[in-house]
């Protein structure tokens, strides 16, 4: 029966996308805003909000020392998250780090989804612009499960569609239109390296994890929370593919 249901799934997904692959995929209006906001990013507003927090909570000279950096190379350090912490023996992304920086400088730490962490986590991220995204998934025994268990979330089929994160990026599908946008190859659009990012259609900032979160709900899939060990591998699978393109950091994106 499941096997059915998942066929089914799998026929209605291509169905709407091949009637959809026949509609535009953003109106004249929305290109335009689209363009204006490329020169005028709203999200710039939320990473200098970010910046404040940063310096007053985390500070690169404290990051930096929590890395086993100097601060000089900071950046190339940023552009390798997600990535092994030894002082935990886990794969974090950078927020949980700065979660970290911010209990041993005697602060409260934000939460991962809160707006704040959202902010801030744009900032630190910012200045690794222009780095080329460098996770190193080889690097030991943790980053190697934590890739592998990323590319397990990103493929296995679940939910009562029987739709995967591949169902929607598979080199079968890219290109084509759902719900009036063309699905993407995602390391082809750097989905590693442009998030957190203004979201045009929340008019809000968001990140990578919170970005996976609102494709789950929409595929009626449950939620994997942000921070878990799933969510990290599955940003740990998406940096790769950005990785593997050569692709560089550029913070904050602008999507539709």
């Amino acid at each position: 029966m499941k096997k059915l249901v998942s066929i089914l799934a799998s026929v209605t997904l291509a169905a709407s996308l091949a009637v959809a692959g026949e509609q535009f995929s953003m109106s004249d209006a929305d290109r335009a805003l689209y363009q204006e906001m490329l020169e005028n990013n709203p999200a710039d507003i939320f990473v200098e909000e970010g910046s404040e927090y940063f310096d007053e909570l985390v500070t690169e000279e404290a990051l930096a020392k929590f890395l086993g950096v100097t601060v000089d190379d900071l950046p190339k350090a940023v552009a390798t998250f997600p990535r092994y912490i030894p002082q935990v023996d886990e794969v974090l992304g950078l927020d949980q780090v700065m979660q970290a920086v911010m209990h041993l400088n005697g602060h409260k730490p934000f939460k991962l989804k809160s707006p704040e962490m959202f902010a801030m986590l744009a900032y630190a991220k910012s200045l690794a612009n222009d780095e080329p995204v460098a996770i190193d998934v080889n690097a030991n025994k943790k980053m190697k499960e934590s890739y592998r268990l990323g590319e397990k979330v990103f493929m296995t089929k679940r939910g009562g569609r029987g739709l995967s994160c591949n169902s929607c990026h598979a080199r079968e599908v890219v290109g084509l239109i759902l719900r009036t946008q063309p699905l993407p190859d995602l390391g082809d659009v750097n989905a590693g390296g442009t998030w957190p990012a203004y979201r045009m259609t929340k008019s809000s900032l968001r990140t990578l994890q919170r970005r996976f979160q609102g494709c789950m709900k929409n595929a009626l899939l449950a939620v994997i929370p942000i921070g878990s060990r799933e969510m990290v591998a599955l940003e740990v699978y998406v940096t790769e593919l950005a990785r593997q393109k050569g692709k560089k950091i550029a913070i904050p994106g602008l999507k539709r």
